[in-house]
């Protein structure tokens, strides 16, 4: 008998399912989702070339150190990097007493209090900070922003589907909005104080151009500064600082891979040599 009234409810739960399935394709392919602006005009992100593509990859310190230059230079006033050390700026090529000036000529210095008055007060940077925040607060972010709150970069490639190659798109992104886009979602056009970038979630980022000529910056190497490399050299900065250990993760993999393959053979040959006399 219990088997029997477990054997109806099973049935009875597949009957569900089944109507379930059937209803939702029927929707699906008798009233199909319309169309939106974000769905049809919405790109992926271009392929981008990295030093620290791949299993193999490892990164080029010079264009690191471009792309933290393009940071400062250009990103540091509005965004982040608040899980950034100073002295993290080693890893990339910058000597101790570099790195030393880099903190201490660093525009936007260390929160502090004042012990003789116990009031706020600022300090000079030392390697052992982290990058100080450009705003106060997320108040002052957002009033210095037409009210949009600059992300936090430091794990930004990590955070968002295809990292660096994510971050070099939407930088040379920014174009105006298509004629033929315009005539079909006429309620689209992007609004007063966004900026139209197909490679944006919802097309419109409150963020303008950050990169807007070429010679924008002045590399200290003498590469010639166009945006596609300016974008380039911060995208792979922004890969390094979202994981900085790529290089000791990749090694430890090598690494692990070469013992399995020869603790593998290793144990082949023992099993070889213990059932060596023994017929099958």
């Amino acid at each position: 008998m219990v088997r029997l009234i477990a054997s109806f409810v099973g049935a009875a739960f597949v009957l569900v399912l089944g109507i379930a399935l059937f209803g939702s394709v029927y929707g699906a392919v008798t009233d199909p989702v319309a169309a939106t602006a974000e769905s049809e005009y919405h790109l992926h992100p271009k392929e981008l070339e990295l030093a620290s593509n791949g299993v193999f990859g490892k990164f080029d310190r010079r264009q690191l150190q471009r792309g933290f230059q393009v940071y400062k230079e250009v990103c540091a006033a509005c965004h982040s990097l608040r899980l950034v050390s100073f002295r993290d700026l080693q890893k990339i090529g910058y000597s101790e007493p570099e790195v030393k000036a880099i903190a201490s000529q660093w525009v936007i210095e260390q929160p502090s209090i004042n012990p003789e008055t116990g009031e706020a007060a600022t300090r000079k940077n030392i390697p052992s900070d982290r990058f100080p925040l450009p705003f106060a607060n997320d108040v002052a972010a957002r009033a210095a922003n037409n009210n949009a709150l600059p992300p936090d970069l430091s794990l930004m490639t990590k955070a968002r589907h295809d990292g660096g190659a994510y971050i070099h798109s939407l930088l040379t992104g920014y174009q105006p909005q298509s004629a033929k886009m315009l005539k079909e979602f006429p309620d689209i056009k992007t609004p007063e104080g966004l900026h139209y970038n197909p490679y944006f979630a919802n097309l419109n980022i409150a963020m303008p151009p950050p990169l807007t000529a070429d010679g924008q910056v002045t590399y200290a190497d003498g590469t010639k500064p166009t945006m596609d490399q300016m974008s380039t050299d911060v995208s792979a900065f922004l890969t390094w600082t979202a994981e900085p250990n790529l290089e000791a993760r990749h090694a430890a993999g090598f690494a692990s891979i070469i013992f399995i393959l020869i603790f593998c053979g290793l144990a082949w040959g023992a099993y070889q040599n213990v059932w060596r006399d023994v017929k099958h």
